[in-house]
Order: structure tokens, then C-alpha cells, then sequence
């Protein structure tokens, strides 16, 4: 193997969000001028502002900008950059784009375009990785894709078996089927993931391990022959295939059984000429067996848990390997000191099956010194600050929280300390679902396996014990936002309980799922707790009755989100911001409460709406619809399908019934709330 010197001042980050920034710090640092590009979606973005220089690509879409070759490769010769680094999605693992840098004279910060060819068919690099005698799970990776010899190959191996797109990774095309019946869906839908995500529906069928981890090992191989690992994560703890908490070192790993991995994943890298970064996953059975899994061609997300546990900085062991220079560091050299956690903030509703949130970050802090934690042992890594826009058109990933400790209990302690003290507004998130994840007692137990948040779906989605003073608090904060809302100079004009010579009352019914709250004068509707406010004059205080309680209450507005709530007497203290139809309720820095509200002391048409129409839960395209109008379907049954975050969505039917007509067609854009629908339920 030999190299040539590829020296460069200026680099290009074809990529956004938080790795365009996190490249960019370290460009920075050793002297490099940097250049972001963007798409309109992201004029404004903060990797943009950080950025030396800055070409637009075009429109929001990303095959109209972030993924247009042609117009990455003319911004880099407009700022001169010299080399371009892809961060990781988007261009990243594309072949014919470093190909195109090759012929225009740019150094590609990653692999040769062969290595990449190599290992993004995953068909293909089963069989080279068996020649490297790399262990590989059963399965079948053949070139023919007909339905029933799929169907047929999977009936073989037995089920369950796992359904990945041969053209990619990150979760995108990919199903667990549980049994033969549900062979056909689960394809069609993971060509329809996989042909929007890579443009290729080609599949591979893999014998789906019921306990096994997430184990993937660093690897990094330079241009004059050297090549290392540099230990492993242990990525377990997904949802929808795609990780949520990593940790490294895994833990309960033996350093005969880490040798062994590490050398099995540098020996991948030599099958196929890598030079640069990669990443080598494998599938590791409780039984201590691994079996290869597949090679991610570039940066990880999660490598900056690898950072913290060697003191190196992959990034810049990135560009001195483009730049021709060799490894700085040896097997031997290499040492792993303490642990390592990094979570993912996602914009996304948890308790609403993982739907993706969208809106305006009203805030977005970390309070390391109020929390008191250690600057060197936090690092937030984000793409995005205070008021900016989280849109519909890319992933969901917010940021990345990544602590440091001495062994795995201090590095979960901090993790949780650090989670609590991130304050985010304004977006829902998975902030609560991930400190609820990090004390869990199985994650603390290190019982770790890829169906980890399945497996715990009870304690992890328990119904919350929800105290007064939240339910006082949230109801005090909808009635002054309906008040404020009602308020006219004339009696007649308002619709806030005024009533001549009597009591102003307002009745709220409050439910942790907004969801329930279109039957909530039902008398059985679940979780939904009925207040009723009273007072006599806006100066009075109010006459609370929550269920069976009635309380004398006061609300005062202090600094920032801070609201004290009096009730009877007893003044507490609570963080409480507005959000859209409800309010989130901080009583303590661990301890989230999100509830909605909806006014029920007018005449209630929620049930009959619920039934009638079908809304969409997100922004997002319409993929497919399933059925016809005026067919008969059961409760359950699928209806339609949505796209949103690069991630489908099924609309399934309320009821027994049939569709009246849908209001989209398929490849339209929606946005949340919208009527997708009209369904007429079963008389």
C-alpha cells in the first residue's frame, strides 16, 4: 500500500447538526479554515453560523441539496476547500461521490470509493468477510430477490428472522418477522424504507438472535499499511434498530474475548483495503460466540464514547490519515481508562410511540455549574441552540450527552445528574424516557440485550404517579391561558364562564396522553382527571376540585419558568412551562410531568370526531395508502402509511368500519394535525 502527502487548509463538511459542528471544533483547532454548507431548511442552523464560510445547496430536501454531488463538489472548489469530511448519513458512505472527488482533485476525509463498494453491499460483504474468516450469522445474501424465494429462504432459516436492507444501515429497511404470516408486509415495507433512503430495494434475510448485544468495535487503518482497534461500545439499548444509549467499554467483556473482537474487526478492515475510520459491528450471544453484523464505512454517532475512554480525538486521527500521515498510535500504545456513556436527545414523544416532534427550541441549556458536575467530565454534543427551528426534513437527533467516570456506576451517576440538569423547551423530547432508561434496574444490572426498552416496555412506559400540585399547577396555568384567551370588553363575547351575579367556573379535564382527552367526559376515560376552577372575582383566588379534593389555590409567576403554586396555605416552588394544549411541570430536577388539558364545560364533540376522522400525529409525506375507499376493515387494521425523519409511520383504523375517502394521496405533504381521512365506524 502506498501514500502520498495530501496537505489542505481548508475543509468542507458535507453534512449538518451536531457533526458538522463537531468536526468543524476540531478543524478549528488544528488550524484549519472550515466551510458549511446548507440547505434552505438551514440557513440560519448553527453549524452555519460556526462555519468560516457557508454555500447554499438548495431547497429543504435532501436529495435537492445535502445529497446533490454535483453542487457539494462546486461549493468545495468555490471556498478552495481542499478536502471534504462527510460526517456521517447523507454522503457519507457513497461511492460514486468519492469517486467524483477523486477525478476533481479533493481528498475525501474516509475510505477508498472500493472499501465503501465493498461493505455497503451487505450480500457482498458477508461473503468477504467469510473470507477473513470472520464469524457471520446464518442467513441468506443472495443476488435473487424474488418474492417467494425470499419468502422461501426465511421459512429455512426459521423464524423470527431479521429483514435489513442490503444498500444500508441506521435502521432504514429493516423488520424483525415474527412469523411466516407476516413475511410479505414486513418486505414491502422495508423496500418502500429502503428505496427512499439508499434508491436500492434489495434485501438480505438474517436468523434473528432472541438475546443477543450490540457489541461494534473501533477500527482504523492508515495509507502505509498500519491498522488498529480501539476497543468497543456496547450499543444494546435501541428502539426501531436505532440506538439510544451506548456505553464503552461493554461491560462483562473479557480482555480475551475484547482480542479477540478487535482483531477479528481489523482483520475485516484488511478484506477490504480500509483506510480511515470504521466501524465493525457484531452481534455478541450470551453464550460469549459474536457473529459479524456489518462494517459502517465511516464516523459513528457514538464515537465520542470512545474518545472519552482512550484521550483520543477520532476526528483529528481522521484528517491526519487523509492528510497521509500515519496512525499516531499502536495496538500497544492504546488504553482504555475509566468509563463512558453518551445519550441521544431525540426530538420525538416517547409516550406516543417514538412520533417524531417538530417546533421551535424556546430553550436549549445545559447548567454544568448549577448541577455540579465537572466541565471535563460532560460534553453535549449539539447541532442546535436556543430558538432555533427543528423541522420535518432531517433526523430527529437534537444532541448527544456524553460523561465520563471512573468506572460504570460514577459515569451512570453523572449521566443521570447531567440529564436532569439539561433543560430543553419548547420541543418535545426523550429527556424524561432516557433518565427513565439510565436508572432502570436491568440497565443498572447491565442485563443488557437489542430488546432492552421491549423487554422493560412495563416499568419503562408505567403509568405516572402524577402529585396535586402538578394537576393544580397545570390547571391554574390553563385557566389563566383561557382567560387570557376569552378576554373581551363585552359579557356576551366571552367564553370563559362568566355568568351574571355568579361564580366564574371553568371545567379542564388533564390526562399525560392528549390522546385520551377526545373521550374525556366519558365517565370511564382513562387517566383523565376532571377539574373544576372557581372563583368570584380575577383578584380571588381559585377553588380547585380534583377529583375527590377541593383546595383553595394561587398561582405566582417567578423568574424564568418558575411558578410557585399555593394550595391551602402550603407554597411550593415548580419549573412549568406552556406548551400546545398543555404544560410540562418540573416539581424536583428529576421528576417530568407532561400534561394535556382540554376545556370541557361546553358542549363536547370529541368522541364523535375521534371516530369520524383520522389526524396526522406529525409533519411527514404520505407514502402509501393501504386500502380502498369504502372497503370493510377491522379495528387495528392498517390504513395508511406516513414517512417523517426518514421513518414510516402506519395509520391504522380506530374502529370496525370502512374508509368514507382520504384527503391525500400518496407522495403529498402533510402536516400535524391535518385530517388524513374520513372513516365511517360500524353501525
Amino acid at each position: 500500500m502506498t501514500s502520498e502527502v495530501k496537505k489542505f487548509d481548508t475543509l468542507l463538511v458535507a453534512n449538518r447538526g451536531e457533526i458538522a459542528c463537531r468536526v468543524m471544533r476540531t478543524a478549528r483547532a488544528m488550524g484549519l479554515r472550515t466551510v458549511a454548507v446548507y440547505s434552505d431548511a438551514d440557513a440560519n442552523a448553527r453549524h452555519v453560523r460556526e462555519a468560516d464560510e457557508a454555500v447554499r445547496l438548495g431547497p429543504a430536501a435532501a436529495r435537492e441539496s445535502y445529497l446533490k454531488v454535483e453542487a457539494v463538489i462546486e461549493a468545495a472548489r468555490r471556498t478552495g476547500a481542499g478536502a471534504i469530511h462527510p460526517g456521517y448519513g447523507f454522503l457519507s458512505e457513497n461511492g460514486p461521490f468519492v469517486e467524483a472527488l477523486e477525478k476533481a482533485g479533493i481528498t475525501f476525509v474516509g475510505p477508498p470509493a472500493s472499501a465503501i463498494a465493498a461493505m455497503g453491499d451487505k450480500s457482498a460483504a458477508k461473503a468477504r468477510m467469510s473470507h477473513a474468516g470472520v464469524p457471520l450469522v446464518p442467513g441468506y445474501h443472495g443476488d435473487d430477490q424474488d418474492d417467494a424465494l425470499l419468502k422461501s429462504e426465511a421459512d429455512k432459516i426459521g423464524y423470527p428472522v431479521l429483514l435489513k436492507a442490503s444498500a444500508g444501515g441506521g435502521g432504514k429497511g429493516m423488520r424483525v418477522v415474527e412469523s411466516a404470516a407476516g413475511f410479505q408486509a414486513a418486505l414491502d415495507g422495508c423496500r418502500r424504507e429502503s428505496q427512499a433512503a439508499f434508491g436500492d430495494q434489495r434485501m438480505l434475510i438474517e436468523k434473528y438472535l432472541t438475546q443477543p448485544r450490540h457489541v461494534e468495535v473501533q477500527v482504523f487503518c492508515d495509507s502505509h499499511g498500519n491498522g488498529v482497534y480501539l476497543f468497543e461500545r456496547d450499543c444494546s439499548v435501541q428502539r426501531r434498530h436505532q440506538k439510544v444509549l451506548e456505553e464503552a467499554p461493554a461491560p462483562g467483556m473479557s480482555a480475551e474475548l475484547r482480542r479477540e473482537m478487535g482483531e477479528a474487526a481489523v482483520r475485516a478492515a484488511r478484506e477490504i483495503g480500509y483506510v480511515g475510520a470504521g466501524t465493525v459491528e457484531f452481534l455478541l450471544d450470551a453464550d460469549g460466540s459474536f457473529f459479524f453484523m456489518e462494517m459502517n464505512t465511516r464516523l459513528q454517532v457514538e464515537h465520542p464514547v470512545t474518545e472519552m475512554i482512550t484521550g483520543q480525538d477520532l476526528v483529528e486521527w481522521q484528517l491526519r490519515v487523509a492528510m497521509g500521515e500515519r496512525l499516531p498510535l499502536a495496538q500497544d500504545e492504546l488504553t482504555i481508562t475509566g468509563h463512558s456513556f453518551e445519550a441521544r436527545l431525540y426530538a420525538e414523544d416517547p409516550e406516543q410511540d417514538f412520533l417524531p416532534a417538530t417546533g421551535r427550541l424556546d430553550r436549549f441549556a445545559l447548567d454544568l455549574v448549577g448541577a455540579g458536575l465537572d466541565p471535563a467530565k460532560v460534553r453535549l454534543d449539539s447541532g442546535v441552540e436556543s430558538g432555533d427551528v427543528v423541522s420535518m426534513h432531517y433526523d430527529p437527533m437534537l444532541a448527544k450527552l456524553i460523561v465520563h467516570g471512573d468506572d460504570r456506576d460514577q459515569a451512570l451517576a453523572t449521566l443521570n445528574r447531567a440529564l436532569a440538569a439539561l433543560d430543553v423547551q419548547g420541543v418535545v423530547t426523550n429527556r424524561a424516557f432516557l433518565q427513565r432508561l439510565a436508572t432502570h434496574p436491568a440497565f443498572k444490572g447491565c442485563e443488557l440485550d437489542t430488546r432492552f426498552i421491549e423487554k422493560n416496555e412495563a416499568t419503562l412506559f408505567a403509568t405516572q404517579e402524577i402529585t396535586t400540585e402538578a394537576y393544580a399547577a397545570a390547571a391554574l396555568i390553563g385557566l389563566k391561558q383561557l382567560a387570557r384567551e376569552c378576554e373581551s370588553d363585552s359579557p356576551w363575547d366571552r367564553h370563559d364562564g362568566f355568568r351574571l351575579n355568579a361564580p366564574h367556573t371553568i371545567r379542564l379535564a388533564l390526562c399525560a396522553t392528549g390522546q385520551n382527552l377526545t373521550n374525556a367526559q366519558a365517565p370511564d376515560a382513562e387517566g383523565v382527571v376532571i377539574v373544576e376552577g372557581t372563583r368570584e372575582t380575577d383578584a380571588d383566588p381559585w377553588h380547585l376540585t380534583i377529583g375527590d379534593t377541593t383546595l383553595t389555590a394561587r398561582l405566582q409567576h417567578l423568574e424564568g419558568d418558575a411558578v410557585a403554586v399555593t394550595l391551602d396555605g402550603h407554597r411550593r416552588r415548580l419549573q412549568a412551562r406552556l406548551g400546545e394544549n398543555g404544560v410540562v411541570v418540573m416539581a424536583d430536577p428529576s421528576g417530568e410531568t407532561r400534561l394535556f388539558w382540554r376545556r370541557i364545560d361546553a358542549i363536547d364533540h370529541g368522541q364523535h370526531e375521534a371516530e369520524s376522522t383520522l389526524t396526522a400525529p406529525m409533519h411527514g409525506t404520505v407514502v402509501a395508502l393501504l386500502v380502498e375507499p369504502g372497503q370493510k376493515v377491522e379495528k387495528g387494521m392498517p390504513l395508511m402509511v406516513m414517512e417523517a425523519m426518514k421513518m414510516e409511520h402506519t395509520m391504522s383504523a380506530p374502529a370496525d368500519g370502512h374508509v368514507a375517502s382520504f384527503h391525500f394521496a400518496a407522495g403529498d405533504t402533510v402536516g400535524q394535525g391535518d385530517v388524513l381521512l374520513e372513516f365511517a365506524p360500524e353501525e
